[in-house]
């Protein structure tokens, strides 16, 4: 039976392949009996990973009341039930409801989106049992099978190399580089890598060339990705900033909320007051105080903003998420696919002497030896041009594809030079000899093409070609040329050839020992997305630093870096795996705040980078695409996996889903949580006056042993229609110009800064003087206690509705968002008139709301307290606006 790897016995990877396949009691060449292989079944338990099951939706509904405020309006519907106040009972019970419904639908429709991008396709593998090759479901692999590569299959399991041939395998799903790993069956350093581990093939990778045979050596949780699985399911999961922040103002809230209700009865029954009374009054001021539209508008707010962002490339998998992503202070992307295109180019070449930037622009006719050296890259190959669904794409190797995309660029097309120059003969490419050759005619006679490492072709050139085509530069300028390329992260390729007069067809060992022509070399790189730049720079410009954290080279990544403006030149900014786990928690925490890129970072580096950041304050938007990217998505503040090559391990993990796999959608989507925070404060900042305004009036009345200016069902009223009809306007407010002009809101920072406090309480007294005040005149004028309430109802609503042009922007003068930049709001304004004019007149509600017509004298006066309201916060915005700066 299998030993463990991680006891005294080497790891896998450095052992040899026969000691590999002894230690699992294995025959490389006939494999496990069917016997033995369903005994190892038994033990070891089906090749797949526990999968851990969907949340139901009935404790998806549950949750959506897990808030603070939520748990207020419950607990204020309980109270209303208890004094069979029906129609508060009932409103703030539509209010819960409703709220929970929005927050129901939104998450199931996310994770719908996100589940129409994970594929549930099974795999099968070629196994050999007692000698004979079949296919079986890849969960019936167990550890001792002999299992047959070949390419496009995915791995099914870690396995160790027995052998093969020109084999490679993409694994960017688990060390982030882009280029296909050469794979060999000889052993490695025990001190390895996981991207250094030639011997081995790991599950979820996928076999780009070539074949092999391999051994099971583990499956299940015991694999590569299942460590990486475990590492996912011990993460915790983060509370966003709003998260935190709403919980505590609900605390806030219910602190207050309970020692005033508390006050209002005690005063009331020292009074003298009937107990009957000063509990409903206390009442009244628990349901004056609550924010009964809250909930709602938030939920309603984030929504909208998660439509936005679906526009924009992004999907939401919890609203919340949202606004978390308008809170981040550093985003720690991968490089492949997010700042790159994942998709090999040349981008340099060198010929005759001369570099040649490439691709070539319309027009440009490129010199003969780079003509040469191109037709050599498509010659030398195995790619192919073919139609798929109608559209020519090119398929093989990633290099040797981009080598055909390079001459396509330069006019150059695959069918009319191999028309030209058929072929003989080849030598393919061999991890030891680093270089593939190919025979063609030519003429009357032939020549040899080869493409391969520069180390193994220069050192068989004897000169290179000129401008004129004939062999006559010597090779110092090809030496300083590849140690340019190569110093600016460049993948350097060398082509040679070697001319025949004669027509031979086979290629022999000494035609390629020396005596060849070097034609020129070629740079190849991911090249950084077109958009990515500017990102990067809107980025610096909002506050939020950018790391790269991939499992790239470090040369690699800091040249991506520095192409980009996010690092120096210098290879060395680029820190090593290796440095980050050798550090401790303190010293990472030093290391990540300077830092820009991190390379060969393994899982659990990456998680370490993130718990690093957190400590150091920081709110964290990690991406990743790859099962080891996995674990550090679940822990960051924000995770965002990528939804075309992303794995579904990454896509779980994941608060969202970018349906474009670019990073320049993260920064979008940041704009976009900064405007729904934004719009969120504009509803808090407006509608907390109100409940300010609301609990005084009741606080006075009670104090001064008055009537209630306000019965409870009339401020339900007000708090419910006005934050549905004109507070919830705000949520379409579009961003301001200057929202990724300002740093990132402070973590720790409290959710209404002093300025906003002051403004709120200067609203609310205002609203008080406005509403108690024309309470008592109206009462002083002989009317009825009717009359005067629907006087104080009306003097809120009018005077919510002059704010509420306030508060479209919290800094800037309202008269410079002009009227068509939120129409909702104008529309909003109308309704709310016409529903409380329903209210002032309309019998039906006269009866249930104990409302009554108001003389036109009470009008005027509410009209010119609104413009003393809405001039009096401009003014004030005027003077106080260095306190939001």
């Amino acid at each position: 039976m299998p030993a463990d790897p991680g006891g005294p016995a080497p790891p896998w990877h450095a052992l040899p392949g026969d000691a590999a396949a002894s230690r699992l009691h294995s025959r490389p060449g006939e494999g496990l009996s069917p016997a033995e292989a369903a005994a190892r079944l038994a033990a070891h338990g089906p090749n797949e990973l526990p999968q851990a099951p969907p949340r139901p939706a009935w404790l998806r509904l549950l949750l959506q009341f897990h808030t603070p405020l939520v748990y207020l309006l419950i607990a204020a519907a309980a109270v209303t039930l208890f004094l069979q106040e029906w129609v508060d009972t009932g409103v703030i019970a539509a209010v819960v409801i409703a709220n929970a419904i929005v927050g129901f639908v939104q998450e199931s429709r996310a994770a719908g989106a996100i589940g129409a991008l994970t594929s549930s396709v099974v795999t099968h593998a070629t196994v050999v049992r007692d000698g004979h090759a079949s296919r079986v479901p890849s969960p019936q692999l167990v550890p001792g099978d002999v299992v047959l590569l070949e390419p496009g299959d995915k791995v099914p399991a870690d396995l160790r190399i027995l052998h093969s041939r020109e084999l490679t395998i993409e694994e960017s799903v688990l060390t982030g580089e882009p280029e296909p790993a050469t794979k060999s069956p000889d052993p490695v350093d025990e001190a390895a890598v996981l991207a250094d581990r030639g011997s081995m093939a790991y599950a979820s990778t996928l076999v780009s060339t070539g074949t092999a045979t391999a051994l099971v050596v583990a499956t299940g949780r015991a694999t590569e990705v299942g460590r990486i699985a475990r590492l996912v399911a011990t993460a915790p999961t983060i509370e966003t900033p709003l998260t935190r922040r709403i919980a505590r103002l609900g605390q806030m809230l219910g602190a207050v909320i309970v020692v005033g209700a508390v006050a209002t009865l005690a005063i009331g029954l020292l009074r003298g007051e009937p107990a009957g009374e000063s509990f409903r009054a206390s009442v009244a001021l628990a349901v004056a105080a609550i924010p009964e539209g809250l909930p709602a508008a938030m939920t309603i707010t984030l929504a909208i903003g998660v439509g936005r962002m679906a526009r924009r490339g992004a999907i939401i998998r919890s609203l919340p998420a949202v606004e978390a992503l308008g809170s981040t202070t550093v985003i720690c992307s991968d490089k492949t696919g997010t700042l790159t295109l994942n998709q090999m180019t040349v981008t340099a070449a060198w010929a005759a002497g001369q570099r040649h930037e490439l691709p070539h622009s319309a027009g440009d006719d490129p010199s003969a030896p780079l003509q040469t050296m191109l037709r050599a890259g498509v010659l030398c190959g195995t790619a192919r041009r073919v139609e798929r669904e109608g559209e020519w794409v090119h398929v093989g190797d990633p290099t040797e594809v981009a080598l055909l995309a390079a001459a396509s660029d330069a006019g150059i097309e695959q069918h009319l030079v191999e028309a030209e120059f058929p072929r003989l003969d080849t030598v393919p490419f061999d991890a030891a000899r680093k270089f593939m050759a190919t025979l063609h005619e030519c003429g009357g006679g032939a020549v040899i093409f080869l493409k391969g490492a520069p180390e193994a072709i220069l050192p068989r050139c004897t000169s290179a070609l000129d401008a004129s085509g004939d062999a006559r530069l010597p090779l110092d300028d090809a030496h300083a040329a590849v140690d340019e390329l190569a110093s600016e992260g460049l993948r350097v390729l060398a082509f040679a050839m070697l001319a025949f007069d004669e027509r031979t067809d086979r290629i022999e060992h000494a035609d390629i020992e020396g005596g060849l022509v070097l034609i020129g070399l070629a740079g190849l790189m991911d090249p950084p997305r077109h958009e990515v730049t500017e990102a990067v720079a809107a980025c610096r410009r909002a506050g939020i630093a950018v790391k790269m954290i991939t499992g790239d080279h470090a040369l690699t990544a800091s040249s991506i870096a520095n192409r980009i403006g996010l690092a120096g030149p210098a290879s060395a900014d680029a820190i090593g795996g290796a440095e980050v786990d050798a550090a401790s928690d303190d010293a990472l925490a030093s290391l990540v705040a300077k830092a820009e890129v991190f390379a060969r970072v393994s899982p659990e580096g990456k998680l370490r980078l993130v718990h690093a950041l957190q400590a150091n304050g920081d709110v964290v938007a990690m991406t990743g695409d790859g099962v080891n990217d996995a674990p550090a998505l679940r822990t960051a503040d924000i995770g965002v996996a990528m939804g075309r090559k992303g794995t579904d391990a990454a896509r779980e993990a994941a608060d969202m889903v970018l349906t474009d796999d670019n990073f320049a959608s993260i920064v979008a989507a940041v704009e976009e949580g900064r405007t729904v925070y934004d719009n969120l404060m504009k509803f808090l900042v407006w509608t907390l006056p109100t409940n300010v305004g609301e609990g005084l009036v009741i606080a006075v009345a009670i104090a001064l042993g008055t009537e209630l200016p306000m019965l409870p069902v009339q401020v339900l009223w007000v708090n419910m229609t006005t934050a549905v009809l004109l507070g919830l306007m705000l949520a379409f407010e579009p961003g301001e110009p200057s929202a990724m002009d300002r740093p990132p809101r402070e973590p720790s920072a409290m959710l209404l800064p002093p300025g906003l406090r002051v403004r709120i309480v200067y609203v609310g007294a205002i609203l008080l003087a406005a509403a108690f005040g024309l309470y008592e005149l109206t009462l002083h004028a002989g009317h009825s206690d009717e009359v005067a309430r629907t006087a104080a109802v009306n003097a809120f609503v009018f005077l919510e509705m002059a704010y509420l042009f306030n508060c479209r922007s919290l800094t800037d003068p309202s008269r410079n968002l002009g009227w068509r930049t939120n129409p909702y709001v104008l529309a909003g304004v109308a309704g709310m008139t016409a529903l409380q004019l329903l209210y002032t007149f309309a019998p039906p509600m006269n009866r249930v709301f104990e409302s009554a017509p108001m003389p036109a004298a009470t009008w005027l006066f509410i009209a010119a307290a609104a413009i003393v309201v809405y001039v009096a916060v401009e003014l004030e915005k005027r003077f106080t606006r260095r306190l939001f700066l």
